[in-house]
């Protein structure tokens, strides 16, 4: 936390509240529902930082092969996700720190995933297509803070990504606990679509 408050002090406006320039669907359900439950106290910024806290975890847990543990920590760092970006969308709470963090965390969870699940139970071409995808969504991101001085807010076609992501993710996870090798197929389907949206995120930021 140190970390981060120090680098609130040197660039302030990371941190300046702004509105959403657009709310979703999700948005508004998760509002009168799960986030109706977090104080105000809370926010996005945090359950950001939560995630990336989480993530050491979790490759430690998929390490050690220790699956139904590491199920249940990826969906809490999962719904972190989701909370955050909610979360920041209906309370204006919107920030060049969470634009940027937000997308850096996602991509480091699933990068953790496919290290240590996708190469190990899928073709290794479908684990660098996915790494690889990611990488030049980064980059392009990074280029975009730098050269245009601009943080790329996520869109549909990013989150849908992500989502079909998580899921191929826990229903691998799932396979390994229970030995149902029919979610293998169901998984490996769902990586393969999450690459196609990757790509058309890619092109709908210019790309």
């Amino acid at each position: 936390m140190k970390i981060i408050n120090r680098f609130a002090e040197r660039h302030p406006d990371y941190f300046k509240y702004q509105g959403a320039q657009e709310v979703y669907p999700h948005d508004h359900f998760l509002k009168w529902t799960l986030l109706r439950f977090i104080p105000k106290r809370f926010t996005p910024n945090q359950f950001t930082m939560l995630r990336i806290c989480l993530i050491p975890v979790v490759a430690w847990l998929m390490a050690t092969h220790n699956y139904t543990v590491g199920i249940v920590v990826f969906v809490i760092a999962a719904l972190t996700d989701a909370i955050d970006g909610s979360l920041a969308r209906t309370r204006n709470q919107v920030t060049r720190f969470g634009m940027l963090f937000d997308p850096i965390a996602d991509k480091l969870l699933i990068g953790v995933m496919v290290l240590f699940v996708v190469f190990q139970n899928y073709n290794v071409h479908l684990g660098l297509a996915i790494i690889g995808v990611e990488v030049i969504i980064i980059l392009s991101a990074i280029v975009a803070e730098l050269q245009f001085k601009t943080v790329r807010a996520a869109n549909i076609w990013g989150k849908i990504k992500m989502i079909l992501q998580v899921l191929a993710v826990f229903l691998t996870l799932a396979a390994l606990i229970w030995n149902a090798t029919v979610l293998f197929s169901v998984a490996a389907w769902l990586f393969g679509i999450a690459i196609g949206f990757a790509l058309v995120s890619l092109f709908m930021h210019g790309i």
